[in-house]
């Protein structure tokens, strides 16, 4: 189990002149307290892996109450101050597949260090690599503190590219000429709005997590630059907020147009219904066959009935028409 840890676990070193990349060989170099250039970024994917975490914390000295809060990968969002270090973990969303899903994500930070844990393979953190190993911007020059607002914001970044894809492929199928009143545009419709709760979910649990760290004071660890991603994430859930109005606006709509449709197959029945009753009322009375009924003997009674029958329908058509009831 611990060559699978390793395999999964790298690590970038790095100060203002200098860049290494490597995995490591064995887990006693895992140091977690160095308070001393250079700064390292640690990542490991995976989160099963309990044994190792604890050999890593006895190695390096650390409270054992992180080792309980690394055992438990169902953290909503967290952010504990220990001595030295800082552990932050998010439920972060993944955006690859076409079904939307969670993963936990755990950081533990030091001003010279961030371990970043990821549940799943994978994520969208090639741009800071390639920055760290390019040296462009200020991240070389910073401390983890702001490495760890990069990621931070890579997060927040992925997810408002990907609102903005699936608001653009919304717009395309759910446009206002489209909407059709069947249950599949309607499922299509709810569908949609179970992704963007999923969106907006993430995005309050890493506003929630952005805002504990902003309160968090650690020796050699800067929180103001949280504040930006703060006001991004805000942005984005109220984008997002807009967006769930608008389907609910489309869902009314829909509800709308499949009454008024009721109202129309309602009101030609019943329209047919009152030029029919007339009609059938006489009939039945013609029908009974009693011998006193002097129309029966009546050698027009049959043809004068016919035509009372045609004028009665015509007045109602004629009269529905002036109401403009059809």
């Amino acid at each position: 189990m611990i060559d699978k840890f390793l395999k999964s676990t790298s690590v970038i070193s790095y100060t203002a002149k200098e860049f290494d990349k490597k995995s490591f060989e064995d887990i006693s170099e895992i140091n977690l307290t160095q308070q001393e250039n250079p700064i390292q970024w640690v990542n490991t994917y995976g989160l099963k892996y309990p044994n190792e975490f604890r050999t890593i914390i006895n190695n390096n000295n650390i409270d054992n109450f992180l080792l309980k809060l690394l055992s438990d990968d169902e953290h909503p969002n967290k952010v504990i101050q220990l001595e030295k270090l800082l552990f932050v973990t998010v439920k972060v969303l993944k955006t690859e597949a076409a079904e939307l899903e969670f993963e936990q994500m755990m950081f533990i930070s030091s001003s010279h260090l961030l371990w970043s844990i990821q549940e799943k393979p994978g994520d969208h953190f090639g741009w800071i690599r390639e920055r760290l190993e390019n040296n462009k911007g200020i991240v070389r020059k910073k401390k983890a503190d702001y490495l760890l607002f990069l990621i931070l914001e890579s997060i927040i970044d992925n997810y408002q590219t990907n609102y903005e894809k699936f608001t653009e492929d919304s717009s395309n199928e759910l446009d206002i000429s489209s909407i059709k009143s069947t249950p599949e545009f309607t499922a299509l419709i709810e569908k949609k709005k179970q992704n963007l709760f999923k969106f907006k979910k993430a995005s309050v649990s890493l506003r929630d997590t952005i805002v504990k760290l902003e309160k968090i004071e650690i020796n050699g660890m800067n929180t103001m630059y949280f504040n930006e991603v703060k006001e991004q994430v805000n942005n984005l859930l109220s984008d997002i907020d807009f967006e769930l109005q608008n389907l609910e606006s489309k869902i009314n709509l829909i509800f709308s147009i499949q009454g008024h449709r009721l109202n129309e197959v309602m009101k030609t029945l019943t329209i047919f219904s009152v030029i029919f009753i007339p009609l059938t009322f006489m009939a039945g009375i013609y029908g009974m066959n009693f011998e006193n009924m002097p129309e029966l003997k009546s050698e027009y009674g049959y043809f004068i009935l016919l035509g009372v029958m045609v004028l009665i329908t015509i007045l109602s058509v004629w009269y529905f028409s002036k109401k403009k009831w059809f």
